[in-house]
């Protein structure tokens, strides 16, 4: 996992003072039901509840869609949680919500279900949700030169080349790009794998 010393510190702070702070916390316990820390001279007690956490997810996938999900985690230890996380990169930490986010070497589920390759009306390289006659884009390339697409690749541009698979999506783009109207405009739009 990447992240900043500022980000990690901020986020143990935030994790000691919230189970301070929890209701949950009684300095009437006894020592068998708490757990207490001594430490030249001061007590602390921790709570024995777990502290509850929203987790923010954020993907973003080579074919530019991005997803989010919001879950909920339960802290009983921070070794844990940090080793769950570890592939993401720490973005973001407040008092209720740690920000993860991931570049996933892989097209989005929404592609692999039902996107299709495909030409608007001007000639613009699109990806669709659905047949590219149902208009539905969602994510535009660049422009092809009509008059050097040969027959068959205009066809199956017409129907929709479905894209089930990130071998798929690479090969089209690729294949694609010796059309484009615009070589330069290729260059600064290329994605990389």
């Amino acid at each position: 996992m990447k992240f900043t010393g500022k980000l990690l510190i901020s986020f143990m702070i935030l994790i000691v003072v919230s189970l301070a702070n929890q209701p949950a916390l009684d300095i009437q316990k006894t020592q068998a039901q708490s757990t207490t820390i001594e430490q030249e001279g001061d007590s602390v007690y921790i709570p024995d509840s777990p502290l509850e956490i929203e987790v923010l997810l954020k993907r973003t996938y080579l074919d530019g869609d991005m997803s989010e999900e919001l879950v909920t985690e339960t802290i009983w230890a921070l070794e844990d949680f940090w080793a769950k996380y570890e592939n993401w990169q720490l973005v973001d930490i407040d008092e209720k919500r740690v920000v993860f986010e991931k570049k996933v070497n892989d097209i989005s589920p929404l592609l692999k279900v039902n996107g299709f390759f495909g030409l608007q009306e001007d000639g613009t390289l699109s990806i669709f949700n659905g047949s590219p006659e149902q208009a539905d884009i969602i994510h535009s390339f660049f422009q092809i030169d009509m008059r050097k697409l040969e027959g068959k690749k205009k066809e199956e541009l017409k129907k929709g080349i479905p894209i089930q698979t990130k071998e798929t999506f690479k090969e089209v783009l690729e294949v694609m790009k010796q059309y484009s109207t615009e070589k330069n405009a290729v260059e600064k739009k290329s994605l990389t794998f």
